[in-house]
């Protein structure tokens, strides 16, 4: 198993992702407030992110939510994305709120 670091943009904060796990599985195991989480299997578009470095596996994604040139573009459903290398990623929408504080150099741990 190995284990990746998801570094945000917007705080500076990183997690730490098994490649057994999605992006937003990883998010929830923070235990922050302010991740929405939606259905969990692409298809309501709350957990949309950009993803600036690094790659991951891409699974199906509702095309409502994250269009073909979207996602050329790096953007993505973390619930339908597993890294399989360090990722940097902007968080898009409804759970860009529990990301916009100012960053705290600390490691947030994900496993």
């Amino acid at each position: 198993m190995a284990t990746h670091t998801v570094r945000f943009v917007e705080t500076g904060e990183t997690l730490a992702c098994n490649d057994r796990l999605t992006l937003l599985q990883a998010m929830e195991r923070l235990g922050r407030k302010g991740i929405p989480v939606g259905c969990r299997n692409g298809g309501c578009g709350v957990c949309k992110v950009r993803v600036l470095e690094g790659s991951c596996e891409r699974r199906v994604m509702s095309r409502a939510h994250v269009a073909i040139e979207e996602e050329s573009a790096g953007y993505a459903l973390a619930c339908r994305i597993i890294p399989t290398s360090d990722l940097c990623v902007t968080v898009i929408g409804k759970m860009g709120r529990a990301f916009a504080r100012p960053g705290q150099d600390r490691k947030l741990t994900g496993e």
